[in-house]
């Protein structure tokens, strides 16, 4: 029932998986993903998209939108995927894709979120699940939660652990409010 796309190391996907929500495929956009090994590790599907192999992105995006269909999914998590999605991947889950973002948006939204709060000398930052529209990090925020700055030695780590348990919270909402729509 749920997709989720990584880029990278998998630690909000392993905070899914540890709440063992029903997660049916993970795709990213890079072959080296470590959250590519989590996923199969549990028998989760897996497959990669990378730009190299399509046309542009939105031909990648639409391939990746119908292999999760493929899958079953029905629900789309943005756990650390770090390529824009585009109009005709959003088109086959409208709001229905949620992220996870390490700032209090509408702040500090992008790539570089944790690095912006601390230049802009903010004393607390944060966490945001939100819906995914075409803007960066624009969508209806969802479920958010203030975490100091300071100690900044800590920070990444505390956003993390609030990240960890905000977007398993978030999504099964959502499954719930998809449930009940059905």
């Amino acid at each position: 029932m749920i997709g989720v796309l990584v880029s990278g190391e998998g630690t909000n996907l392993q905070a899914l998986i540890d709440a063992r929500l029903p997660l049916s495929a993970v795709a990213s956009n890079r072959r080296e993903a470590y959250a590519l090994v989590r996923a199969r590790s549990v028998g989760i599907p897996t497959a990669v998209f990378g730009l190299d192999c399509h046309a542009d992105r939105d031909e990648r995006d639409l391939v990746m939108a119908r292999w999760l269909e493929q899958q079953g999914v029905e629900l789309v998590v943005l756990a650390g995927y770090m390529h824009l999605l585009t109009r005709p991947f959003l088109a086959r889950y409208p709001e229905r894709i949620v992220n996870v973002h390490p700032s209090l948006l509408p702040a500090f939204p992008g790539a570089h979120a944790i690095e912006d709060a601390l230049a802009a000398g903010v004393a607390t930052t944060g966490v945001t699940v939100h819906l995914v529209d075409e803007g960066i990090d624009t969508g209806p925020i969802l479920w958010q939660e203030a975490v100091p700055v300071e100690p900044r030695e800590t920070l990444l780590e505390r956003l993390h652990a609030v990240e960890h348990r905000l977007l398993p919270d978030a999504v099964e909402g959502m499954l719930r409010s998809l449930e009940a729509a059905a």
